[in-house]
């Protein structure tokens, strides 16, 4: 029985250190990775877990009927399976970024694991877009001690804004909790998906209501939803990397 102790306890701490300590560290700290623009009047509208055959293509009208521009951040696995959806983003000014291959939490995986997730996901998004991504984000916004290295090619957003959307919500309340959130250089947190194990499969249906009713408030305040090069003004931002590495 000490021994079964032991080894649960040498188990659990190796786990804290490998994932818990760095996420808490890194994500309180903001070091290396992208919370927010410094643009005025601009909002990051970003959608995870995509793309779905059913409420991506709703999304992808709605920003069009509106001109908004926004950043997906795929699972490759889904990628796969509807590259047509994920061309058609390309085509319409949004940009596509890396979720990993499988929406597998990084606490779980090992560096190996990791390093070919993001790969994976980097290969098939530029050999079904012509472009190569440049955005990371890993489910769930956890990292581990080698996140930083393995995703090294990319700028690691996360959010400034996060409303739980993978759950079911009453869209007149969510919209309300968005116009909340609301000033310069948000980052919004979205999903257009609802099949990971986490997520209710019609969540993303209140998202669309309630974002069917927020962008025109957010564009009759002077607000522009634009993808994360512009909100972010990538130019200066490579500048700023370019400098830390040097």
């Amino acid at each position: 029985m000490d021994i079964i102790l032991w080894i649960f306890v040498v188990g659990l701490c190796a786990f804290l250190l490998y994932g818990v300590v760095p996420t808490v560290l890194f994500r309180t700290s903001s070091i290396g990775m992208i919370k927010k623009g410094h643009q005025e009047k601009t909002l990051a509208l970003t959608f995870d877990d995509g793309p779905n055959p059913q409420y991506t293509p709703q999304l992808l009208e709605l920003l069009k009927r509106y001109d908004c521009k926004a950043t997906f951040f795929v699972v490759a696995d889904h990628v796969k399976e509807h590259p047509e959806m994920v061309k058609r983003m390309v085509a319409e000014g949004h940009q596509v970024g890396v979720h990993h291959y499988t929406h597998t939490d990084s606490w779980y995986l090992t560096p190996f694991a990791l390093k070919k997730e993001i790969e994976r996901s980097a290969d098939l998004i530029e050999e079904t877009t012509g472009i190569r991504p440049v955005y990371y984000r890993p489910p769930y916004g956890r990292l581990n001690w080698f996140t930083f290295h393995y995703a090294k090619e990319y700028t690691l957003v996360l959010w400034s804004s996060i409303f739980q959307d993978w759950k079911v919500q009453d869209p007149g309340q969510l919209k309300e909790k968005m116009l909340d959130r609301l000033s310069d250089g948000e980052i919004y947190l979205l999903h257009d998906d609802g099949s990971n194990r986490t997520a209710d499969m019609t969540a993303p249906e209140s998202t669309i209501q309630a974002l069917k009713r927020f962008l025109p408030e957010a564009l009759n305040k002077g607000y522009k939803c634009v993808n994360l090069d512009e909100h972010l003004d990538r130019k200066s931002l490579q500048k700023e990397q370019k400098k830390r590495i040097l």
